[in-house]
């Protein structure tokens, strides 16, 4: 028996120094030291050994399955070392190569437009306010004077959830929340995503862009109104940039009007983009109407406001010059890395 576990250990430690990886060695130890291995089949013999016998043998099988533990340990750690070394020069990195170009975003026309409308308006003294996309009936045309019979009220220019939800056509809903919480004065700026029912075209959208404005105090008039607007419009057209008020009918506001700027590209001389006028329509203006100041709980015999509103793709595309209001929409980055 003594022969023989010698032979086996030489044998095993042959197969094992000759193994080319992991598993090899693994199913070695298996078949070698385990339960039913080689080593342990011919321990099952020693029952048959002589007293004296069984002790020199058990010796000597310890001494082999202890070699060939050793071994077998070894060659894993030769056989993993050398695994890592194919691993890390695989996996070199060639610092020469030129690396991956790195594509930072831009802000959209639009919000460029929006932060610098903020910036100009804040500037003013005005807070940011804001409110829900989906708003009540109440809230988007009732308490803002807008009679039933009113054009914008009917199916086929609002998108309604039922008879009282929908999504708002305008962000004046914004105002009156927040005459509805605070006391004058007030001062706010409402922009923020609208929503009508438009076909799209190069000049229409079903979803647009606000900015409206709400100044309500004591002794607030149409004058400072005015004065206002001129300073937005020099802000953000530029210096020398004059504007006009056109008689106009909101339901919201009294009296009302329609606001135009000299043509920045001209100075008021007309040319193609104010189509030889010499002005461009940027917005809508007005005294608050004292119904609205009333159904918002606020007295119009103690306070007086202006509010006036704008389309800031409107303002966008005059600013830029784009043509067509469906650009700003499609998401086209040769289009939007103009800006």
């Amino acid at each position: 028996m003594k022969e023989k576990l010698l032979a086996l250990k030489e044998e095993l430690a042959s197969s094992i120094k000759g193994c080319v990886s992991i598993e090899e060695v693994e199913s070695i130890r298996i078949n070698a030291l385990g339960k039913k291995g080689e080593i342990t089949a011919v321990l099952k013999g020693m029952k048959d050994l002589s007293d004296e016998e069984r002790p020199l043998i058990g010796k000597i099988a310890n001494e082999v399955r202890e070699e060939l533990e050793e071994l077998i340990s070894a060659k894993k750690g030769e056989l993993k070392n050398a695994e890592k070394l194919v691993k890390l020069s695989a996996e070199t990195l060639d610092v020469t190569m030129p690396s991956k170009q790195i594509r930072i975003g831009r802000r959209h026309p639009i919000t460029q437009v929006f932060d610098e409308l903020k910036y100009i308006f804040t500037g003013m003294g005005f807070k940011v306010a804001e409110g829900p996309e989906i708003e009540t009936v109440h809230n988007n045309f009732d308490a803002l004077n807008a009679p039933k019979n009113h054009p914008s009220r009917d199916m086929s220019d609002t998108f309604y959830f039922d008879e009282n939800m929908l999504l708002r056509t305008q962000t004046s809903p914004v105002q009156v929340r927040t005459m509805q919480v605070m006391k004058p004065p007030i001062r706010i700026i409402s922009p923020g995503r609208c929503f009508r029912s438009d076909t799209p075209d190069a000049t229409h959208s079903p979803m647009f862009h606000q900015l409206e404005g709400l100044v309500v105090d004591k002794n607030v008039t149409m004058a400072e109104l005015k004065g206002t607007l001129q300073a937005f419009a020099e802000l953000f057209f530029g210096p020398g940039t004059k504007i006009k008020f056109r008689p106009h009918n909101f339901p919201f506001t009294e009296p009302s009007a329609e606001v135009d700027v000299t043509c920045f590209k001209c100075g008021g001389k007309g040319c193609s983009m104010c189509k030889g006028e010499g002005w461009i329509e940027i917005l809508g203006a007005g005294m608050v109407h004292p119904n609205v100041l009333r159904n918002c709980g606020i007295d119009p015999e103690e306070y007086s406001g202006f509010a006036f509103g704008m389309g800031v793709d409107r303002a966008t595309m005059l600013k830029y010059e784009i043509d067509d209001i469906r650009l700003l929409f499609e998401n086209d980055m040769r289009f939007l890395n103009q800006f």
